[in-house]
């Protein structure tokens, strides 16, 4: 029988000590105020280009230190040594955006490299993450998306093939460096009009790289339409071609964006027609992926307690030991700690998913995390209710 439970918020908030709660209820009881989220992704941004001192403070000790590890990796490694007292695991993301050009793609490769290097000298970093954005020019990746391949590999984008080249060789030597240290390569899903191409070369490297362990994930956003029937075609794929399938399974980052731009463009749009249709397919997919363990390896990468619990369920009724290596279970530092440390506490294998980087370059990342817990139905209020469950048990252990 499956008796877990997220609702016990002493195993939730045991690495935090009174004052970072304090911060915590601070910064997600501003954020459930209607304007001030929308105000601040605009204000904060241009604020910090101005290079105010005390601006650059407030955001370091309030959402940066929720949401990010720090600027550096040696920064993260306090905080990964922290969680790791708890059975917690690290996944690795260098935050920064993707800069053009040539000079950055490969100073990006590298940096990688680095993190990947880093992460094997460490007890508790089984996966960092990749944004092939940040080796590749959008337009390139928008161009191989939309140009016409035709199976006599006749192809009219010849400059075009030649860069995207560049972009799998730097690609190769990330997973390469990755299978080398057995660091698992968590690549990042992007927009629908990069997808593809983004798509193709993950699938690539798995073939090379993922012959006898899963070095190579995938991230399928499933509020997208197609992507559950792009999962068993990925399945369909490496049962031919004899590799283990990886895939980061989430919920989907660009919704909005998705919709305005298949609204203005005039094609029909790729996110599904209600949250209803997502979590369907989600929850789908977890059961597709457990019913294929022998050659798929999957992330449960949700914020969502009872897909979470599904796949718990799922496993038990399956006999899956909980430290299966072909299933992890993840969420983003600073959120859905219920979810993390009580998993993390009945000995699922699990990992807070860590950014770092220079406090300037990681405001997107900053931005989209208050935006997502103002626009997830219920996330802000349940982070806050769960957060003051916790201070009045300490206050009333304390008594």
């Amino acid at each position: 029988m499956n008796d877990l439970s997220f609702d016990n918020v002493e195993n939730a908030f045991a690495y935090k000590t009174d004052k970072d709660l304090k911060l915590s209820h601070f910064l997600f009881n501003t954020m459930g105020y209607p304007l001030f989220v929308p105000v601040a992704t605009r204000a904060t941004p241009l604020l910090m280009k101005f290079g105010l001192p005390m601006v650059n403070k407030l955001v370091q000790r309030t959402i940066f230190k929720q949401f990010v590890g720090g600027e550096t990796l040696a920064a993260t490694a306090p905080l990964a040594a922290l969680l790791d007292k708890y059975n917690v695991k690290v996944i690795l993301d260098y935050g920064i955006e993707g800069k053009e050009g040539n000079e950055n793609y490969e100073k990006a490769t590298e940096e990688f490299i680095n993190v990947i290097r880093y992460a094997a000298s460490q007890p508790n970093i089984p996966f960092i993450s990749v944004k092939v954005s940040a080796i590749a020019s959008n337009e390139l990746m928008q161009t191989m998306n939309d140009a016409p391949r035709l199976r006599s590999g006749i192809h009219d984008h010849e400059e075009e093939e030649a860069a995207w080249d560049e972009v799998a060789d730097r690609m190769y030597r990330i997973c390469e460096e990755a299978a080398k240290y057995k660091i698992g390569v968590v690549v990042d899903a992007e927009e629908s009009w990069f997808q593809d191409p983004i798509d193709r070369l993950t699938i690539e490297m798995m073939e090379e790289f993922n012959k006898e362990e899963a070095i190579v994930y995938n991230t399928l956003q499933l509020y997208r339409h197609d992507r559950l029937d792009f999962l068993k075609l990925s399945h369909k794929i490496a049962e031919q071609r004899g590799f283990i399938l990886g895939v980061k399974l989430v919920r989907g980052a660009y919704m909005e964006k998705e919709r305005a731009r298949a609204s203005q463009r005039g094609y029909p749009s790729p996110i599904q027609p209600d949250k209803e249709s997502t979590d369907r397919d989600y929850d789908a997919a977890l059961k597709y992926c457990i019913d294929n363990l022998k050659n798929i390896a999957f992330v449960v990468a949700s914020h969502n307690e009872k897909s979470n619990l599904l796949a718990t369920e799922l496993m038990e009724a399956k006999g899956v030991e909980h430290n299966h290596p072909h299933i992890h279970f993840s969420q983003l530092y600073g959120m859905s700690d219920n979810i993390s440390f009580n998993l993390a506490k009945a000995d699922y294998s699990v990992s807070k998913y860590l950014p770092f980087g220079p406090i300037k370059e990681v405001i997107p990342y900053l931005m989209r995390r208050a935006q997502e817990n103002s626009s997830v139905s219920g996330q802000t209020g349940r982070e806050l209710s769960l957060i003051k469950k916790e201070m009045e048990r300490r206050k009333a252990t304390a008594q």
